[in-house]
């Protein structure tokens, strides 16, 4: 990522500053190199190269001892990094053998040893970033494959035996066992499709997604606008199955009384509990008993359902339910990012301690400590407790430690720069490093350590803001590549769903019904509707692959044709008029699925005696149309998970579903682009196809 690399140059200017303005140009190109071997490759002619620079600018230039710790660093993460030590001895020897003043040692030893640190620490730092954004995709799509392996394992323990027995029980029937055997298999099918749909709505309890999608599309169609607010994580289990519910009534309803302009649904979860709020400006009465049968469900489950007025005059359906048990996330081992991070501030700490007077060593280390602990914990956020508890303890101890003591105000600008936007932090940070010169002077401090301990400050407070912020990016991306791979795997499970309903389902109603026939006519006619049901059952084999990830394309043309089979079987008169022009596949698995559900719902919910099916070009959208005469007057239909799947599928494509009664005959619609608009054939996080067919 290119901040992570923005950082680790602004880290290594830091550093590389402090010896520049004392004198050492030649660091500058210490720090060119530097920032090529971490940023760019880590090749032998940049080692080389940045070898012959810190000698000569070590020993040529005399500048501070601490610019062999880059190479000590760079050393560490190569295959000769048992010299590493060697070097930093060297930087020893020098430093001792130039002052022989052993604190003055001690000093510089820390400050190279710190640096031998960093730099390998930064090195390793950019590679996660990089491998965490890279693979974050890997992830998802290798819990995508598992998820699918336990689908398919689960699926074929069931229904794969039930479609067995169909298929076994056919082929008797049509060798000559006559139709005694359809007993048995009329059996296994009803048992199968309702395995089916359980095994559908088991999926689709997971997320509230497909529910707030169909929601949004039934309000928009509707003329009112929406607005939707998610706050909840998913999965959500059980729960997830009665928001859905609750949200689909509510919705049927703000429909249903015509008067709304502006409806909100939002979702949160919160102190173990998980929330749905739907509020709408339609009606000015809080009368309303179609929500109580939901409201005892809601209440069985431990949760609470209420609505009624607000005080603005907004109507609002409010449900709460307890929230489902989430795995305790497993204590990753301390990442490299926060390993290097509490060095740097342990180092700082043991310098600083160096130079204090034995009677305040132990309270000095202790208050050291504290700050420590706090710096840590701004990896995982802003804690204001804890800047202000550091800014205390970097001011409150200097009348007492004396000038040692302005060290620890560099400690306190790399989070202030963490906690508030630029334009609050800069000027926060200039007042410290102020402070700090002001301390200084009061001090009668010379100049120029005046000036040294000034800069000190700021470059202090640069590090570590730099190696506080490289830990959070890393900490975000790898909760970003978690979230990734959870939201793939619940986008898996409703693509099963969805499947389970529009493809399976079909295809085991449709077996059920024709074996039912077959049961009832003639031997001599019963063996034409039987091979009819064994093709079926070979095909709902297909359709059972493709739940568990198999992908397979529909053809219109092959579904209209089904459909008219099973809707005469069903002695319903249909009128087929295909008229649409070549489709990509994904548009007409899509439509198919759309027929699919519609030849469902016509035998499922309706007294229909004629249906017609047909389809057209109008502009660049093809349109499928299916229209039965078996709408009841009065009866409005709530909203159902398969018109739900179906308007999910064809919002992938830009399409739109919409559905209506005209003269006693119920209207489907479904039309879809030509094309993909976005040219990412359903896959716009390139982990698989996961939401198709």
């Amino acid at each position: 990522m290119l901040l992570a690399r923005v950082i680790v140059v602004a880290v290594l200017a830091a550093l590389s500053s402090v010896y520049v303005l004392a004198g050492a140009a030649g660091a500058v190109l210490v720090f060119a190199v530097q920032c090529l071997y971490t940023l760019w490759a880590r090749k032998w002619w940049l080692l080389a190269a940045q070898a012959a620079l810190v000698t000569w600018v070590t020993l040529g230039t005399g500048a501070s001892v601490v610019v062999l710790g880059y190479l000590a660093g760079s050393l560490l993460v190569t295959r000769l990094w048992a010299l590493a030590p060697g070097v930093v001895f060297g930087a020893v020897v020098i430093a001792y053998a130039r002052g022989g003043d052993v604190i003055t040692t001690l000093d510089l030893t820390i400050t190279t040893i710190l640096m031998t640190l960093i730099v390998p620490g930064l090195i390793r730092l950019v590679e996660r970033v990089d491998e965490l954004h890279a693979t974050r995709l890997a992830l998802a799509a290798a819990a995508v494959g598992e998820e699918r392996l336990r689908i398919a394992a689960e699926l074929s323990d069931g229904l794969g035996r039930g479609l067995d027995t169909v298929i076994g029980g056919v082929r008797r029937a049509l060798a000559g066992a006559g139709t005694a055997e359809l007993g048995e298999v009329v059996a296994t099918a009803r048992q199968s499709l309702a395995d089916a749909r359980a095994a559908a709505a088991g999926f689709r309890a997971m997320s509230l997604a497909p529910e707030l999608t169909t929601a949004k599309a039934m309000l928009a169609a509707a003329g009112v606008a929406v607005e939707v607010r998610s706050g909840h994580t998913e999965p959500l289990g059980p729960a997830g199955a009665l928001l859905a519910a609750v949200l689909r009534e509510a919705v049927t309803d703000v429909v249903r009384h015509g008067a709304a302009r502006t409806c909100v649904i939002e979702t949160s979860e919160e102190a173990g509990t998980v929330g749905l709020r739907i509020t709408d400006d339609g009606r000015r009465t809080a009368e309303d008993d179609a929500l109580a049968d939901l409201a005892r469900q809601v209440r069985a489950a431990g949760g609470r359902l209420r609505s009624g007025l607000s005080d603005q005059g907004r109507h609002t359906v409010e449900a709460t339910l307890p929230a489902p048990q989430r795995r305790p996330e497993e204590r990753e081992p301390a990442d490299v990012s926060v390993l290097l991070l509490a060095a740097v501030l342990v180092g700082f700490g043991v310098k600083a301690l160096l130079r204090m007077p034995p009677a305040l060593l132990v309270p000095g280390a202790a208050m050291l400590a504290v700050i420590v602990v706090m710096q840590l914990r701004s990896v995982t956020g802003r804690h204001m407790t804890a800047l202000a508890v550091m800014a205390v303890l970097t001011y409150a101890p200097v009348p007492v430690f004396g000038p040692i003591w302005l060290g620890a105000s560099g400690f306190l600008a790399g989070p202030v720069l963490l906690a508030f936007r630029p334009l609050i932090a800069w000027p926060l940070v200039a007042a410290v490093v102020a402070s700090t010169a002001a301390i200084a002077a009061l001090f009668g401090l010379p100049l120029p350590q005046g000036a040294n301990v000034t800069l000190s400050t700021l470059v202090t407070g640069l590090v570590v803001y730099s190696l506080l912020r490289l830990a959070r990016i890393a900490k975000e991306l790898q909760a970003a590549r978690e979230g990734l791979a959870r939201s793939a795997v619940v986008e898996e499970r409703l693509r099963a769903a969805r499947d389970l309903h529009d493809l399976l389902g079909h295809s085991l109603a449709a077996i059920l019904l024709k074996c039912e026939l077959a049961r009832r006519l003639p031997p001599e006619r019963a063996g034409a509707e039987l091979a009819e049901v064994l093709e079926m059952a070979e095909r709902a084999g297909h359709d059972l692959r493709s739940v568990s990830g198999e992908q397979r394309d529909l053809s219109l043309a092959a579904e209209a044709e089904s459909a008219a089979s099973i809707l005469r079987a069903a002695r319903v008169e249909v009128t087929a008029d295909l008229a649409h022009p070549p489709l990509p596949a994904e548009v007409e698995t899509v439509l198919s699925a759309v027929l699919r559900e519609a030849v469902t719902n016509v035998l499922r919910h309706s007294t229909a005696r004629h249906c017609s099916i047909s389809t057209a070009a109008d502009g660049g959208l093809v349109r499928l149309t299916v229209r039965n005469d078996g709408a009841r007057p009065g009866e409005a239909r709530r909203g159902s998970s398969g018109l739900g799947n179906l308007t999910t599928r064809l919002a992938a494509l830009d399409g739109r579903l919409a559905t209506g009664v005209e003269d006693g005959w119920f209207r489907l619609d479904a039309r879809a682009p030509y094309l993909d608009p976005a040219g990412l054939g359903g896959d716009a996080d390139g982990v698989g196809t996961v939401a198709r067919v």
